[in-house]
């Protein structure tokens, strides 16, 4: 049986916001998509791209996997990355003028690495996939015993940076950023405060996206300063 579940939310989407938008949808069918910005996410069920950027349909191409990372360009590489593709597909056949890798808090790929846990799954990917973050971990230093959660907050920061640095790695993206046709973001969302942070490109530091004198003492940095 389709999940009841589903079904309701079908049955409130096309009897409330489809009928309300129904024009955008057959604008879209006819001419294609053209979004301009393209958001890299996790997989995790608690921050969709959509509802935390309040998206119509056609706004975003959202791409999601385990922790939100950008693989490296490996185009002689014998692994099939579907992040890759998607990021290929969208610079290069939709020319999206914006790229953000939106990372979050209490990310469990990014505790699992950090803890050296048992794999989240019995199956093969998942840790092969964690790996990724291993430079960004480096980067970081030894895990101190005090360090408690506050390490992970930082590997959370940390992994969004490197895969800014993964992005540049593509000829197809680092050509058109040189040429001021595309620029790249870095985004942290706290799952129980909704607070949205963004990087500043010049500094490093993660910083509300309000600017309210309290938000601005609150600055983040990947370091964790």
């Amino acid at each position: 049986m389709f999940p009841d579940r589903l079904t309701q939310g079908y049955r409130s989407f096309i009897d409330g916001r489809f009928l309300a938008e129904r024009s955008r949808y057959e604008v879209l069918a006819e001419t294609g998509q053209k979004p301009e910005i393209m958001v890299i996410g996790c997989v995790d069920s608690r921050v969709s791209p959509e509802v935390i950027f309040d998206a119509s349909p056609g706004e975003l191409l959202v791409v999601r996997n385990v922790a939100n990372i950008v693989p490296r360009y490996e185009p002689d590489g014998d692994t099939q990355h579907g992040t890759s593709a998607a990021l290929e597909f969208g610079v290069q056949a939709l020319r999206v003028k914006h790229i953000v890798v939106l990372g979050h808090a209490l990310c469990g790929g990014i505790r699992a690495f950090a803890d050296e846990q048992e794999p989240l799954s019995p199956g093969d990917f998942i840790g092969r996939w964690m790996s990724q973050i291993a430079p960004a971990a480096e980067g970081l230093g030894p895990r101190k015993v005090e360090d408690g959660d506050g390490y992970l907050r930082r590997l959370e920061f940390a992994s969004v940076e490197l895969s800014l640095r993964n992005l540049m790695t593509f000829p197809c993206v680092r050509i058109l950023v040189e040429r001021g046709k595309l620029q790249i973001h870095g985004a942290y969302f706290g799952v129980a405060s909704g607070r949205l942070l963004v990087r500043d490109p010049t500094t490093g530091h993660f910083a509300p996206v309000t600017d309210t004198g309290d938000e601005r003492r609150a600055m983040f940095r990947c370091a964790g300063d």
